[in-house]
């Protein structure tokens, strides 16, 4: 799980500490000081490979010119065996160091040595993290936003997988509440419909218009007929409810499974409601003095916790709100089931929630760290087909829904398009998403895995198999797209490192699109077949570790990787 980028930056400050203990005690630099300072990959790279500010830092402490501070370190400096073959002076005291093709070398041990673990970190040290996304109504077919929202959580859950964090995927479904109780009524119509005739029947005017809703009442009816037309409408609800529910909700896990996506768990509101969990964390907060009652509701102090308005927890007719679900669902994930953080993955349109209700998570009676729930929140979505936005709705049933994309655009190109910056709307241009050329970023990184695989294939069939590192000289390795596509591939741990951290799954796509770049220059620069035999080898072996990183990082994306196209 080696990060060459950190070895670099660490291997720095040890050899610039070891040349200050060298220098004081030559009497060259004042002793006693401490020498700490920054490292960083310069945008222009040729001075040198990282830049480090320590002389500059020290220049108070020591009271001497950063440059002098500088120069007495480098005459001291040793680079032997080291990642670097030399050091200069630049400006005010920047010491540049330059890379050696040592540390090239170790690029491709590690990615040899790891192969499909390459990138890998250790920075979540098992730290156990939910992800909850998805978590669509149960009350129709699920839409882009959902898509969306699929692959930025499947994608980050991968990410933080990969630095080292003990990962769970979670649906919550909503099976509870007003929403289910308008799914009832609105099947409840299109059967009275079917069965009384279309104008016996008024449709409520904010029911689920979507033709899913017609279709489960005309399963309902092939199944009993008439049955239900002379049943207590409360009743016949509940019977509708306890068909169409579990049979909408094993739809979904179908076609998110045909996503490439699989929950741990398919967490049922209801179940909170059953077993009285609901009540139970309402009642915590009213005994430690979080709530008052008004108008016969009771209403949770929020302002109190930071948030800019009080919040209804139980209505004037006894029934808990969404927000107070919420609160029970969240205490749920923390107190009874132990995660270390929770991340939830909403729309745009709970942005204002979101703040709210991490506020209402500092409410001490809850016994919950609100610094351990985080949120990704991601904007909204414009399908664009001919130039022309395509329209979507879910209540008036015009929607294009996930199965429909899915039946229209590749999985791949789904999940590639979709994981885009979440802060960011998303136009997904559906035309741009079957086109396989180089404009369509999927195809391109595609074809640069197939283009490697291809090479392979052709290079194994004249006798030339790819050599383990023991049989490579990496010195060989000197041309500017050679060094370029090594320093790109070393990059996959620190990208890993960046999505975690800033719960950014799509670094991945960028990085990944770079990579394709910087190895088809390569590729187009730098001749393999043909050439004499050392030189080969080491060529092949570098395209070699550039297909290991390309399929690394489709794989966390949830794209194929093929081997011909």
């Amino acid at each position: 799980m080696a990060n060459m980028i950190e070895a670099a930056k660490k291997q720095i400050d040890e050899l610039v500490n070891a040349a200050y203990k060298t220098a004081a005690d030559k009497g060259k630099l004042p002793s006693g000081c401490t020498l700490k300072g920054t490292v960083e990959i310069p945008k222009d790279t040729s001075h040198g490979d990282y830049a480090c500010g320590y002389a500059m830092a020290a220049a108070r402490d020591m009271k001497m010119p950063p440059r002098k501070i500088a120069e007495a370190l480098a005459e001291e400096i040793r680079l032997e065996n080291s990642f670097f073959e030399s050091v200069s002076i630049a400006g005010a005291g920047f010491m540049n160091f330059k890379l050696s093709h040592k540390w090239y070398e170790e690029v491709l041990k590690e990615i040899e040595a790891e192969g499909d673990s390459y990138g890998n970190i250790d920075e979540g040290h098992g730290e156990r993290v939910m992800v909850e996304f998805v978590s669509a109504n149960p009350t129709g077919p699920m839409t882009i936003g959902n898509a969306r929202g699929g692959v930025l959580g499947d994608t980050l859950a991968s990410v933080l997988e990969r630095a080292g964090y003990n990962v769970w995927r979670e649906f919550y479904v909503n099976d509870a509440g007003n929403q289910v109780d308008l799914f009832g009524k609105s099947i409840e119509a299109r059967y009275l419909q079917i069965c009384l005739g279309e104008d016996a029947v008024e449709f409520p005017d904010n029911g689920y218009h979507g033709d899913d809703i017609k279709d489960l009442a005309r399963m309902i009816y092939e199944k009993d007929g008439d049955k239900y037309v002379n049943v207590e409408s409360e009743e016949r609800r509940k019977a509708f409810t306890d068909f169409a529910l579990p049979y909408n909700i094993a739809l979904m896990k179908k076609h998110l499974e045909r996503y490439r996506i699989k929950f741990d768990e398919w967490f049922l509101e209801s179940s909170l409601h059953k077993s009285g969990y609901v009540a139970e964390t309402v009642k915590l907060l009213e005994d430690n003095g979080y709530t008052y009652e008004k108008d016969g509701a009771l209403w949770l102090k929020n302002t109190e916790l930071g948030a800019d308005k009080d919040e209804v927890l139980r209505r004037a007719n006894g029934f808990y709100t969404y927000y107070a679900v919420d609160i029970a669902y969240h205490r749920n994930k923390f107190v009874e089931r132990g995660f270390d953080r929770v991340i939830d993955v909403w729309g745009a349109d709970h942005h204002g929630h979101s703040i709210r209700f991490k506020a209402t998570m500092g409410a001490k009676a809850l016994g919950i760290d609100k610094d351990k729930l985080d949120f990704l929140i991601m904007q909204m979505v414009r399908l664009v087909r001919d130039g022309e936005t395509v329209k979507v709705s879910k209540r008036t049933g015009k929607a294009l829904t996930l199965n429909d994309l899915l039946d229209e655009i590749s999985v791949d190109a789904c999940r590639f398009f979709f994981n885009a910056k979440p802060d960011t709307h998303l136009e997904f241009d559906l035309d741009l998403a079957v086109r396989q050329d180089s404009e369509n970023p999927v195809y391109y990184v595609q074809y640069a895995h197939a283009r490697i695989c291809s090479l392979i294939a052709t290079l194994l069939a004249d006798g030339n198999a790819v050599k383990p590192m023991a049989g490579i000289d990496a010195g060989r390795l000197t041309a500017p797209e050679e060094i370029d596509l090594i320093k790109q591939l070393s990059l996959l741990p620190e990208e890993i490192r960046l999505a975690a951290r800033d719960y950014d799954p799509s670094r991945i796509n960028r990085y990944v699109c770079e990579v394709a770049a910087r190895f088809h220059r390569f590729y187009n620069a730098c001749h393999i077949r043909g050439e004499e035999q050392e030189l080969l080898d080491a060529r092949l072996k570098l395209a070699d570790s550039a297909r290991t990183v390309i399929k690394n990082c489709l794989t966390i994306v949830g794209v194929t990787a093929p081997e011909k196209m």
